[in-house]
C-alpha cells in the first residue's frame, strides 16, 4: 500500500524526498513491531538479541564500548544491557586484564544455545520481505547506503 493511504494523506507531498522521509519513518516503525512481536514470546529484546549475535561473531571477549560501536541501535547504556544478559547466563563479564576500569564480555555456551533457538528469526524476516525479490533488497540495500553516504 502507498504510504499515502497507509497514513490518510489528503494533500500532496510537498516533494518526493519528503515522502520517502515520512515512508522510511513509517516503514521503521512497521518493521521495529515485527521485529518486536517476534522476541516478545523469546524474553529477549531487539537489543539483546544484537548484542548476544556480536559476541556471537566477535573473536574474542569485547568490552561494552566495542560492543556499543557495533550495534545496530547505538544505546548509551551498553553497561545495563550487558547485565541483563549476564543475569539470564547467556554472557560472562571478567575485568579487563589491560585496563581494570573496562568490562570484557564473551557469550557463554547458554547463549550460544539460546540462539539456535531463535533460528526461526530468519525466516520470519523473509517472510516480512516476501513481497522483494532478491534483486528488489539488493536495490534497496544500495539506496539506504546511498541515503547515509
Amino acid at each position: 500500500m502507498e504510504i499515502a493511504n497507509e497514513i490518510n494523506q489528503v494533500r500532496p507531498f510537498r516533494s518526493v524526498f519528503q515522502q520517502a522521509t515520512i515512508n522510511l519513518i513509517f516503514t521503521h516503525n512497521w518493521l521495529s513491531t515485527k521485529m518486536k512481536s517476534f522476541f516478545k514470546p523469546h524474553d529477549i529484546t531487539m537489543q539483546q538479541y544484537n548484542v548476544l549475535k556480536i559476541l556471537k561473531g566477535a573473536n574474542g571477549p569485547l568490552s561494552t564500548s566495542d560492543i556499543r560501536s557495533r550495534m545496530v541501535q547505538k544505546m548509551a547504556d551498553t553497561s545495563r544491557l550487558v547485565e541483563r544478559l549476564s543475569a539470564k547466563g547467556w554472557v560472562s563479564r571478567v575485568a579487563c586484564c589491560i585496563d581494570k576500569r573496562l568490562v570484557d564480555v564473551t557469550i557463554s555456551q547458554e547463549g550460544l544455545d539460546y540462539l539456535e533457538e531463535l533460528d526461526g528469526l530468519d525466516k520470519h524476516v523473509e517472510n516480512i520481505y516476501n513481497n522483494l525479490s532478491p534483486e528488489d533488497a539488493f536495490t534497496l540495500n544500495n539506496i539506504l547506503d546511498k541515503i547515509r553516504d
